[in-house]
């Protein structure tokens, strides 16, 4: 196992202890913009109850054409005063590698084959395999802050991660020599929840922060020079995510405190293309999804499906608990399958199609006792395949769990599609 440590130039070397396991990974710096009141509300909530007035009426009731089994649970031996909530779950382009971060200043970087061992083993395919951190980690990088943000850079041969820490820095880690590449310090100190990279350009990448922007920067001049900028709220409310387009085109989407999601055209940043209303408190993640369409996920407990065509609501998703918490929202997209965390400790499947979710699973107990009120912290799909989809997950007391789910024959021969 290799191990890197790096001592950071750009930053104060003292840091704050933890003093809550569940506090570190909540909206507290959000937490004033989103209950404060916003322009034209009693619209939104008009707009809203149509919505779901025209859900009632056309929906089918929510089918589980799949079957879920937790395959691998890993954890950690030791027992310490040390946090180690998971804030991020990422897989690598190749969908071979993960990488996770959080609290514990600590990336680590594991192997496919480490965390399905089971698929080494003849007829072991129902079998729950428990393994520790230390054995099933490839390797481990330590970093100078907590860490709210991980993120593949496109391009490099799964060999540059991009990270957002609660210092306000971005850096880039050469994971083949584990060393830190790239640093850019341009939020004033204020925390970066959200990373991400271009995927047509993709030396430039995007900063969500505390301070209000979401920033663009590119990585081949020193110092990452910031070539775009947008201040979405006039109230410099945090921003809380951002995504560029998968698909290659130049829409960047980023969610924010002041409750609402915005699309804009990454070379044009003065303006946002689109503004989607409709959530009630903050906009935690947004998700690009197939076929036009974007995902937000927000703590007033529900996910929504927009068109991006007309910035309209298509969808509204409940059933999952998130009031204060980031709980992770990752999209299937060749599944059509969304996945969130829960602040019941649970982890939620919503099929696109439905509002209601289609699979929910308790984490498994705690033997620890400050995690007893623990939640799902983090979610990240595994982007291949159509007929056989992985979910790993991950919780406040570091424990990662992978589930492995598997189309459900069709009665009628053949496999029941995911848009049928």
């Amino acid at each position: 196992m290799g191990v890197s440590e790096w001592s950071p130039s750009l930053r104060n070397s003292s840091a704050s202890a933890t003093t809550s396991v569940s506090s570190e990974w909540t909206m507290r710096n959000c937490s004033t913009d989103s209950d404060r009141p916003i322009q034209f509300q009693s619209h939104q909530e008009q707009r809203e109850a149509v919505s779901r007035e025209v859900e009632d009426n056309d929906e089918e009731k929510a089918r589980c054409e799949w079957d879920f089994n937790l395959v691998t649970v890993v954890s950690s031996s030791t027992v310490g005063a040390v946090s180690d909530t998971l804030g991020v779950i990422e897989f690598d382009p190749s969908d071979y590698l993960l990488a996770t971060g959080g609290i514990a200043r600590k990336i680590r970087v594991y192997s496919l084959g480490s965390l399905l061992p089971h698929e080494t083993c003849q007829g072991a395919e129902d079998d729950t395999t428990y393994l520790d951190h230390t054995s099933a980690c490839d390797y481990y990088i330590y970093t100078p802050a907590k860490l709210s943000s991980l993120r593949w850079k496109p391009d490099t041969g799964s060999r540059v991660l991009g990270s957002g820490d609660y210092d306000g820095v971005v850096t880039e880690y050469d994971l083949e020599h584990q060393v830190p590449i790239f640093e850019r310090d341009e939020h004033g100190g204020r925390r970066v929840w959200s990373v991400d990279y271009s995927h047509w350009s993709p030396a430039l990448g995007a900063s969500a922060s505390d301070d209000g922007t979401a920033q663009i920067w590119d990585t081949r001049c020193g110092g990452g020079t910031c070539v775009a900028s947008a201040q979405p709220s006039a109230s410099r409310s945090s921003v809380c995510c951002v995504e560029f387009d998968p698909y290659g085109g130049s829409m960047i989407a980023v969610g924010c405190a002041d409750r609402r999601a915005y699309a804009y055209d990454a070379r044009k940043m003065s303006a946002p293309l689109l503004v989607f209303h409709g959530h009630r408190k903050t906009v935690t993640y947004v998700r690009f999804v197939k076929d036009g369409m974007i995902a937000t996920a927000g703590t007033d407990g529900c996910l929504k499906l927009w068109d991006m065509g007309d910035a309209r609501s298509i969808r509204t998703y409940e059933g999952h608990v998130n009031r204060r918490s980031f709980v992770g929202l990752s999209v299937w997209r060749n599944g059509g399958l969304l996945g969130c965390g829960s602040e019941s400790n649970q982890v939620f499947v919503y099929d696109k199609r439905w509002r209601d979710p289609i699979w929910v699973c308790g984490f498994q107990p705690n033997s620890r006792p400050e995690y007893d009120n623990g939640f799902v912290s983090s979610v990240c799909w595994r982007q291949v395949g159509v007929d056989q989809s992985m979910l790993v997950a991950g919780g406040p007391d570091g424990v990662l769990q992978v589930f492995v789910g598997k189309r459900k024959s069709s009665p009628f021969g053949g496999f029941s599609g995911p848009f049928a």
